[in-house]
């Protein structure tokens, strides 16, 4: 016995647009995902006038003169925060790129790992650079 409740579902030719697409794809973490994007080209903007600011300052400077500026906490820091954030971003962005344009189910996940991965690896190897001069062990 059928209650005024429980009724079915009208046929899809009488559903509003809005009706058929609930509950299509996935949305689950692509507004994270989207979020992050944004946050951190948003923390770009600063870090990459900061750096660029900076390079213009020590144009020419020799070795010890760079390595007493990253020597110093905020420089040292702060490119630390931009290897970060630019490492990050572009992991983010080179997974967007994959997923859309690369249709095997079996080589977007390969791809997307190794863009990850290799994302993960220049971002360390510029930390340990930038500690390795901050820190005086290049001498």
């Amino acid at each position: 016995m059928a209650t005024s409740r429980m009724r079915a579902a009208p046929p899809a030719r009488m559903r509003s647009p809005l009706g058929r697409a609930v509950g299509l794809g996935s949305a689950k973490e692509g507004v994270g995902h989207w979020i992050a994007q944004r946050v951190t080209a948003l923390a770009l903007v600063p870090l990459c006038l900061w750096f660029v600011a900076a390079v213009i300052q020590l144009a020419g400077a020799d070795y010890d003169t760079m390595q007493d500026w990253v020597g110093r906490p905020l420089p040292a820091t702060v490119l630390v925060l931009l290897l970060i954030a630019t490492f990050y971003h572009a992991a983010l962005g080179l997974q967007v790129v994959i997923e859309d344009y690369v249709h095997g189910e079996l080589a977007r996940l390969g791809l997307v790992i190794s863009a990850r991965l290799a994302c993960i690896a220049l971002a360390v190897a510029g930390v340990v650079a930038v500690l390795t001069l901050a820190l005086g062990a290049a001498d």
